[in-house]
């Protein structure tokens, strides 16, 4: 049994955040950190951007190892006993701690698919298994493997990871059909009229947009792959990636007894309902100040700042956590920064300089400002965040202007 004075579970970005917020307040602690994947952490949104854009595969480490932290990788930590403070993971070994993070991320949904379209179990994992549920390092070692091997692919999803993974694809020579339930690409974030915009603008890249559709059944043929799709399409391709975001790894938090909301309830510090443990990223459910509201974000700024401030606290700072994350995204030759609850069901107030091409997409509820679309605006984040941390009502007029050029 091994104890460390702090242990991770959790072996990406936040993983990695919070072993350098501990250093920056204790120098000599032992920590440890456990994580299912094979590989060190890395940062991710390489893997759906830069990467395919020729960035060296090298520069996505993060060398976790030069905090002086253990690494316990390839390992799957299975449950805690709160009480007598250890962990034991799916070799059998346990460690002790002092204090606690989990850092347990997500896991991406997968599709409804128990048959192939001839009624026959899929209990092999044959058929799930051809599909990439784009997510990790080893996805993407696969993916651009095949990519450089193979034309044809199907993109399901047309959310941040299908509309990224079908932007890469397609700049990479590739034929890509991207499958979809929703009436445009980002059409949780975007206004209806940008987001269609975006389906004229994949076609134009040679990107078949199939949207209001669904797949229904997976085949394999030889070497090919057979999507079923809800209007009784046939779509034939090489490779099949899955983008349908992901759910918040709880099990072990549950098992612990924590407190759950949609991921796992933390407070201001950052400390679960339980003494000692901690949660940060994609899995820890905090409370907004600027928003008013509880929310978890999954996205890399919430991953580095949440995870160091978690570290700190767990060395023995008290900072709260009020910051208010944001994300950012390159699909071809357009990019966008967003900042708050970009939600399309909220009321929305474009100010376009060019439609379409370059302006600020603010969303608003009952006046509040709550989320601000920089749209290929740049160097404006921190505007945006002021803005919405004001506790000025705002009439829709009174926003035109306000962030689209830089100051």
């Amino acid at each position: 049994m091994t104890h460390y004075k702090y242990l991770i579970i959790g072996g990406g970005m936040t993983g990695d955040a919070a072993a350098q917020g501990i250093r920056e307040i204790d120098f000599e602690g032992s920590i440890g950190l456990i994580g299912e994947e094979k590989d060190p952490p890395y940062n991710r949104p390489p893997l759906s951007k830069g990467l395919w854009k020729g960035k060296p595969l090298e520069t996505i480490w993060r060398h976790t190892e030069s905090r002086n932290v253990e690494f316990h990788l390839g390992r799957r930590a299975e449950s805690i006993d709160v009480q007598s403070r250890h962990v034991m993971d799916d070799r059998g070994d346990a460690y002790t701690f002092d204090k606690l993070l989990l850092a347990t991320g997500g896991r991406p949904h997968r599709l409804p698919f128990g048959r192939d379209p001839a009624g026959v179990p899929d209990a092999t994992g044959r058929i799930e298994g051809a599909i990439i549920y784009y997510r990790t390092l080893a996805d993407y070692r696969r993916l651009h493997g095949m990519a450089q091997q193979r034309r044809r692919f199907a993109v399901i999803g047309g959310g941040f990871i299908g509309s990224e993974i079908a932007a890469a694809l397609a700049m990479n020579g590739n034929e890509v059909t991207m499958i979809f339930p929703g009436l445009g690409i980002g059409g949780y974030l975007f206004p209806p009229e940008l987001s269609k915009f975006l389906n004229d603008y994949y076609r134009q890249k040679d990107v078949q947009v199939l949207t209001g559709e669904w797949v229904t059944g997976f085949e394999r043929r030889g070497d090919e792959f057979i999507l079923h799709t809800s209007r009784e399409r046939q779509v034939v391709v090489d490779g099949v990636v899955a983008g349908l975001g992901i759910e918040p790894n709880i099990e072990l938090a549950q098992q612990a007894g924590l407190t759950l909301e949609d991921g796992i309830y933390v407070d201001e510090l950052l400390r679960t309902s339980q003494p000692g443990i901690y949660a940060a990223g994609d899995v820890a459910m905090f409370y907004s100040p600027d928003l008013g509201r509880n929310r978890r974000v999954e996205h890399e700024d919430n991953a580095n700042v949440m995870g160091r401030t978690a570290g700190r606290n767990m060395a023995g700072a008290a900072e709260p956590y009020h910051y208010l994350p944001y994300f950012y995204s390159d699909l071809f030759e357009l990019g966008y920064e967003a900042v708050g609850a970009v939600d399309s069901r909220l009321q929305v107030v474009s100010d376009w300089e060019e439609p379409f091409r370059k302006g600020v997409v603010y969303y608003m509820e009952r006046r509040r400002l709550r989320g601000v679309l920089l749209w290929n605006v740049w160097d404006r984040v921190e505007a945006a965040r002021d803005l919405i941390a004001t506790v000025q009502e705002f009439r829709p007029e009174e926003l035109k202007g306000r962030l689209r050029a830089a100051k």
